[in-house]
């Protein structure tokens, strides 16, 4: 079962970001006070992904560009 979102060019652009975050985590090496803000990171990255799928699965094209919404202040974040 294909999901609609798995068809979105900006679903793929915003897994790779994701992807691309958490192996630029993964490489630091930093004392363990950073900690939070590189978890931080890879969280607000995760979620732009996150919430294009589920504003998708809405029922109205309203709710999701509200995602969409929610998507971009999650890059900005």
């Amino acid at each position: 079962m294909k999901f609609a979102y798995e068809d979105l060019k900006v679903w793929d652009r915003a897994v790779d970001f994701s992807v691309d975050v958490i192996d630029t985590v993964e490489d630091m090496s930093t004392d363990r006070k950073h900690y939070r803000l590189l978890e931080q990171a890879e969280a607000c990255s995760t979620s732009v992904a996150m919430n294009i799928a589920e504003g998708k699965g809405r029922r109205s094209n309203k709710e999701f560009v509200q995602y969409l919404y929610i998507s971009r202040g999650s890059l900005y974040e």
